[in-house]
């Protein structure tokens, strides 16, 4: 189910004008291959629609939960999100404007409201913990598990200065 358009008739041209409106719904393909929102998790929300003299603004929470994949370990795991909404619609925007349009017929699309703000809080490189070890480069074992013996001496031995290095920073 989609977030479905909301008929503001009542508050076009009625400045002071006001309602509160829950929206609930789902957005298709909004995603990276690190964080997503599937189409199985609905985003719900709390909006105030106000009628002012350029048009509705729309103000509130919305709310759900994110599909991650740690960007180190490849780990999945889930995580809330809330964003706050303010947003305005107007019957004629601006090119130069963030203002969204609203329809003649006198309705409120959301759903592009919605999927601007809610794709913004996508993270861009999501962790499962702040010190994930994540993937061993050489065997691909899980560092965080314990899947890595941590010996791989098959390195270059133009390396070694660094690989001790390396090793000194993994000790401390």
């Amino acid at each position: 189910m989609t977030i479905a358009a909301v008929d503001v008739r009542d508050l076009v041209g009625y400045p002071g004008a006001f309602r509160r409106e829950a929206v609930q719904g789902t957005l298709e393909d909004l995603g990276t291959v690190v964080a997503s929102l599937p189409g199985d998790r609905p985003v719900r929300g709390d909006l105030l629609l106000e009628s002012i003299v350029e048009g509705i603004l729309v103000t509130g929470r919305l709310q759900g939960t994110f599909h991650l994949r740690c960007a180190r370990c490849l780990r999945e795991l889930d995580a809330p999100f809330a964003v706050e909404i303010n947003e305005l619609f107007t019957a004629e925007p601006d090119e130069d404007s963030d203002d969204y349009p609203l329809a003649p017929e006198g309705f409120l699309d959301l759903e592009q409201m919605v999927r601007d703000a809610v794709g913004v809080e996508l993270p861009f490189s999501p962790l499962c913990t702040p010190d994930c070890r994540g993937l061993c480069p050489v065997c691909g074992g899980d560092r965080n598990r314990g899947e890595c013996p941590g010996d791989h001496r098959e390195a270059d031995p133009r390396w070694s200065a660094l690989d001790d290095v390396l090793h000194r920073l993994e000790q401390t």
